[in-house]
């Protein structure tokens, strides 16, 4: 799977928030501080790279498990990686990508979830959308304020 899945899956989940931190401490926060995501992203109970950091293990609260490869970093701008291998049902194809963007004397940050999976899994991901956002928004807040910057 390639990074411009990102823009073609057949569901695609995307929501941005404007933080106070610039983009070069976002994209560390995101893709060197691995370890560091359940400080700031509550739904992440454990992130850890795998593989010299070509890969990530995730666990996320409730039991979901993810095995996945780094397939984009450019720093200070996107940060994305594609799940290998997971216990949620119905999931196909999966790839998250974190775009950054200079905003206001901050960053952008934009998240796309794009997944292929059985019509149910494609159900559940519309109906769960407003969580998701929800989650998102809660979790730049806290990254924001994680990196030293008042709350967006």
């Amino acid at each position: 799977m390639e990074p411009g899945f990102a823009e073609s899956a057949p569901v695609r989940l995307v929501f941005t928030a404007e933080v106070r931190a610039d983009p070069a401490a976002v994209y560390r926060a995101l893709a060197e501080d691995v370890e560091g995501w359940p400080g700031w992203f509550p739904a992440v109970t454990s992130a850890r790279p795998t593989r010299d950091g070509r890969g990530r293990e995730v666990r996320l609260r409730g039991g979901t498990r993810f095995q996945e490869t780094i397939v984009s970093t450019e720093p200070g701008e996107r940060y994305a990686y594609r799940i290998d291998e997971t216990n949620a049902p119905g999931i196909r194809a999966m790839l998250e990508e974190w775009r950054l963007s200079p905003a206001g004397g901050g960053t952008r940050v934009r998240w796309t979830m794009a997944i292929d999976g059985a019509a149910p899994l494609r159900l559940l991901m519309g109906l769960a959308k407003p969580a998701m956002g929800r989650a998102f928004h809660d979790a730049v807040r806290r990254l924001d304020r994680r990196l030293g910057s008042p709350a967006a």
